[in-house]
């Protein structure tokens, strides 16, 4: 109860919606593991729970995304991501980005995603990242070598969201939105953060998580933290699926 009323109390006097209290006496902080050794079949059957890719009528590719993996994944699963995935959705026509349940990612995966949608060349400034407990700020560029091909500059690429689309995903969004290669379909995301730390305080057993870093895109100058990524075409979630595709059709014709 004690936690509910401080992050009531802490939320209303900075305005930000992110940062919690809470009360927790067997938390034990979670060490990222080392990246296991699992076996290619096993990383098939991953992605395959993670991912849903189909074509649909008209030529339009489905894709829908629920966590948003690094760098180091990436180059791990590269190679069954281009066969069970990206080769069947490449020859396409147009392209939907379903971010409706994507709830986490890696920062280091922005570009990798971002960069499939971009010519190689001139390479584009995507993100500033703002570490605050570093005090470092890190550039994301735009990536001139990819596995596999680029789907391009010249297709439609729809991306669709919801108010629980949050983190990673909206800077996904975010940069595409702005860079005008997506137009974004949906509800306004959750306004979340890149990064969030739990901190301890003193020798209690509440603590507080609060956002550790920033996104700050290089076209805006802001952020779509705390206020969400607004959709080009605001319709309910359920509906958006059905909008992108009507869109898809109407540009055709």
């Amino acid at each position: 109860t004690l936690a509910s009323v401080l992050t009531e109390g802490v939320r209303n006097t900075i305005g930000d919606s992110r940062v919690k209290v809470t009360y927790e006496p067997e938390y034990v902080p979670a060490v990222p593991p080392a990246m296991p050794d699992i076996p290619l079949e096993q990383l098939a059957a991953m992605i395959k729970a993670t991912v849903r890719v189909e074509v649909l009528d008209g030529n339009m590719a489905y894709l829908k995304i629920q966590h948003i993996i690094g760098e180091e994944m990436a180059q791990k699963v590269g190679p069954l991501l281009l066969e069970y995935i990206w080769d069947k959705i490449l020859p396409t026509s147009a392209m939907i980005l379903d971010f409706r349940s994507a709830i986490s990612g890696e920062i280091s995966g922005i570009p990798y995603i971002v960069s499939y949608y971009t010519d190689a060349e001139p390479q584009i400034h995507i993100d500033s990242v703002y570490d605050r407990t570093l005090d470092i700020t890190t550039e994301l560029w735009s990536m001139p070598t990819l596995l596999g091909k680029r789907y391009g500059t010249s297709k439609p690429l729809i991306i669709l969201t919801s108010k629980n689309t949050l983190g990673v995903a909206e800077d996904v969004a975010y940069c595409l939105q702005n860079l005008k290669r997506a137009t974004i379909v949906g509800e306004n995301t959750a306004g979340g953060t890149v990064k969030i730390d739990k901190i301890r305080v003193g020798d209690t057993d509440f603590y507080v998580s609060v956002p550790s870093a920033k996104s700050i895109n290089p076209i805006t100058g802001k952020s779509w933290e705390i206020y969400g990524v607004a959709p080009d075409v605001s319709v309910t979630a359920e509906d958006a699926l059905d909008t992108a595709i009507a869109i898809i059709q109407l540009r055709a014709e």
